[in-house]
């Protein structure tokens, strides 16, 4: 424990378990959902893609890429927001 203490005293990330065992970091509930949402959109993105090709509908597969890498650059900032933040868990 005094070595998480001393790293939280110097403003760096580490990460705790609960007493499940259960990986407890630093998270906003923003992020966490920008994460979760992203990863769930990402799925139904793939089925269209996947569909615009298969139907030969090039401007669906093109609207559901480009929409794909939106949500992944969105997430990649959520993760990297986190990274950067130097208190405690929120909420």
């Amino acid at each position: 424990m005094s070595d998480n203490g001393d790293k939280q005293e110097r403003g760096e990330w580490y990460e705790e378990k609960s007493s499940r065992g259960h990986a407890m970091v630093p998270a906003t509930p923003r992020d966490v959902v920008h994460v979760r949402v992203g990863s769930f959109l990402l799925v139904f993105l793939f089925a269209f893609a996947v569909l615009g090709i298969i139907a030969r509908a090039p401007v669906m597969t093109g609207i559901a890429i480009l929409l794909g890498i939106a949500t992944v650059v969105d997430m990649v900032l959520a993760v990297r927001r986190q990274k950067q933040r130097r208190d405690g868990e929120a909420g």
